[in-house]
């Protein structure tokens, strides 16, 4: 079905965004007993006092502090590799695509109100099974609107808002991440950075990579192993404009399920 197909490639785009920048249980508590349960002031992140575990609560702290990101990556599932592109702010606004190699993408629309998306021809036809020529025929070139109402697509009402992404922050497999070390200095798309890496409860590594002047916003992280890949987090703070796309080319999402459901 169509639902679950976009929920799921939704929910394994934003995988990194949701978890891998979390603290877990014990790493938390060690960076709030060594600052006092406050990060530390901006601006610059001073590595060499800091541990590597202030700095990354102090990444997830800036993060979860910003009004808007862009997160551009890819990330691993099973054979296939799931490319995301999609600003995203406080406001419930978010603009982007998604995109699954071999099966298609679509673009992601939220302007505060609405969540709203536009399979290309090949992604609807992949999530259909080829089987409901109608619905492909009938969905080309529209945006079909109200998915939010539908809770097998809750994932893409969250995917649009970063206020509820970073509420996930410690709720996915990264919250067990163990042997939190100290990386190194190097640059992330022309920004000074300095690293920090975990263990995850899957075996994989993570590499957080945080900027080390202004807020400690993460830039990259890299992840190995099961569900691995790398997003960059660009256009922070930055804000974002987002208009509904016209009435006359949006479809009703329940409109739609009943479309397929009698073809």
């Amino acid at each position: 079905m169509l639902s679950k197909r976009l929920a799921s490639t939704t929910a394994i785009g934003l995988l990194l965004v949701a978890g891998a920048t979390a603290c877990g249980d014990n790493d938390k508590a060690a960076a709030d007993k060594a600052t006092g349960g406050k990060a530390a002031a901006a601006p610059g992140l001073d590595t060499e006092k800091l541990t590597a575990e202030e700095i990354q609560k102090q990444a997830k702290d800036a993060l979860a502090g910003a009004t808007s990101v862009k997160v551009v990556g890819t990330v691993n599932k099973d054979a296939d590799a799931v490319s995301v592109d999609l600003a995203v702010d406080t406001k419930g606004q978010c603009k982007g695509t998604l995109s699954l190699p071999g099966t298609g993408k679509f673009e992601l629309l939220g302007d505060g109100k609405q969540v709203y998306l536009k399979p290309d021809t090949a992604f609807l036809t992949s999530a259909t099974e080829g089987k409901n020529p109608q619905a492909v025929e009938l969905l080309k070139g529209r945006w079909i609107g109200g998915a939010q109402n539908d809770p097998d697509m809750k994932e893409l009402t969250t995917a649009c808002n970063l206020k509820e992404l970073t509420k996930t922050f410690g709720a996915g497999d990264d919250s067990k991440a163990t042997n939190i070390t100290k990386g190194s200095a190097g640059t992330v798309n022309g920004a000074k950075t300095f690293s920090v890496k975990s263990k995850n409860s899957s075996g994989g590594e993570v590499t957080l990579h945080v900027a080390t002047e202004g807020k400690p916003y993460p830039l990259r992280i890299e992840k190995s192993g099961k569900g691995g890949g790398q997003m960059d987090f660009t256009d922070i703070d930055k804000a974002l404009t987002v208009q509904a796309p016209p009435a006359d080319q949006v479809i009703d999402y329940a409109l739609f399920k009943d479309k397929v459901q009698a073809a």
